[in-house]
């Protein structure tokens, strides 16, 4: 009886062949190498942290909607699945003595609850880089600086770091219109790329402001100009608020350490970032070619640290959204999905006899480097060559007792349709210029 089980995963999780995981992890290795020449280094933390790791670092809407958390039938205790990299690298850091600047990176999945859709999932991975200790713009420069040369290494050329800072736009609205409480209608600002402008009017009049205030607000983050102009405009309008000097200053100094890359950067007021543990430079990356969303984001978090030790630590960090990039690399064509083996030599048993010396030739371009698969099916040479075109495995070595006499195979080159007749203790040298 076949039993009545699901051959699907659930909603917003997915299975990933080897077509599919062999780019991934290409893709995850050019990353990973990019963290590794900036000096960052690597951490893991676990998929499941307690309720309390969790619990006031992120929001309202994230904990009540988007969080997966469960109590533990046998504990009683309650505990929740990772929602990001950035809270539970704090928590690790809170937990030992390290020394400072910690520059960590992490990639690995992270679940959210939301509703499925192109580029969004319940089950995804982020690639961040974080560093801990560093008050200083040349902490928040480093990072962008890294960001945008990740995504030039995997080919994307047509992209936009859009950048803003919560003090600065904090200082505006006390300024303007004289509001304290930011939070909230950051909360609602953050909802433009779902809802649109009107739809952030009226997240914005629920909280209660007037008419001309919401106006004031829709005017303030529409305004789009270039870094240096729009930087100098704030900084003369607003020159005797606090919040708004110490943004203005924070930006230009990350914008003059950019250097060449700063041709990629717009400053966008109506960037401020969902989570409520940013507290200055924020920034989001998207792609001018397609319509996928941000493809990498960021930002500095100075204050979450104290909720777990009552000491004040600057931070800040970068994410990319490894599946908006691959998903958009694809549709670029930066990306294909062509490899369906890591497999480069199959030996071909042309009898049976000659099946275990094919075995011990194997277990030998293993042991010289080659990625080598063997007959284990007990197929015919037919069937074993269909195996080997469905895998598109690019090398075969014929064996069979001619061969094993004589101590001389054939290698046969699928790309080209070259064949090389090489003696048996030559055969790696060859394989070397062949591949």
């Amino acid at each position: 009886m076949v039993s009545n089980v699901q051959l699907r995963p659930p909603s917003g999780f997915r299975d990933f062949s080897p077509r599919e995981m062999i780019l991934r992890k290409k893709i995850l290795g050019i990353i990973e190498d990019c963290f590794i020449r900036y000096g960052f280094d690597p951490i893991e933390t676990p998929a499941i942290e307690y309720w309390e790791t969790f619990e006031g670092k992120y929001g309202e809407e994230a904990e009540n909607k988007l969080l997966y958390r469960f109590k533990d039938p046998w504990s009683e205790k309650w505990f929740a699945l990772r929602f990001d990299l950035t809270v539970p690298m704090v928590r690790f850091f809170a937990s030992k003595a390290l020394p400072i600047p910690f520059k960590r990176y992490h990639i690995g999945r992270v679940w959210r609850h939301e509703r499925p859709q192109r580029g969004r999932y319940r089950e995804f991975w982020q690639a961040d880089a974080d560093i801990i200790g560093s008050v200083f713009p040349e902490a928040d420069a480093e990072l962008l600086d890294l960001t945008i040369y990740v995504l030039q290494k995997l080919g994307f050329r047509n992209f936009v770091v859009k950048l803003n800072d919560r003090k600065m736009l904090r200082g505006i609205f006390e300024e303007e219109l004289e509001l304290r409480d930011v939070l909230p209608i950051y909360r609602a600002i953050d909802k433009l790329d779902k809802i649109g402008l009107d739809g952030v009017r009226e997240e914005l009049k629920k909280l209660g402001l007037d008419s001309t205030k919401v106006e004031r607000i829709i005017d303030i983050i529409s305004e789009e100009r270039s870094p240096d102009l729009m930087l100098e405009t704030i900084q003369n309008r607003f020159r005797h608020n606090e919040n708004v000097k110490q943004g203005v200053s924070h930006l230009s100094s990350i914008i003059d350490f950019l250097d060449n890359k700063k041709k990629y950067v717009q400053i966008a007021l109506n960037l401020v970032r969902g989570l409520d543990y940013y507290t200055g430079p924020v920034w989001e990356v998207v792609l001018t070619d397609i319509r996928i969303g941000s493809i990498a984001g960021g930002g500095r978090y100075d204050d979450l640290i104290f909720l777990y030790t009552g000491k004040n630590v600057p931070a800040t960090g970068t994410s990319l959204g490894v599946e908006r990039v691959i998903e958009a690399g694809i549709e670029l064509g930066l990306f294909n999905l062509n490899t369906e083996t890591y497999t480069t030599i199959y030996v071909v048993s042309l009898s049976k006899n000659a099946f275990k010396h094919a075995w011990k030739l194997a277990m030998k371009l293993r042991d010289t480097g080659f990625s080598t698969q063997v007959d284990l099916m007990r197929r015919s040479e037919k069937k074993q060559r269909e195996y080997v075109s469905k895998k598109d495995i690019p090398l075969i070595i014929f064996l069979g007792e001619k061969e094993i006499k004589s101590g001389i195979v054939t290698i046969y080159d699928r790309r080209t349709g070259k064949r090389y007749t090489v003696k048996e203790d030559a055969i790696s040298d060859t394989l070397k210029k062949i591949l």
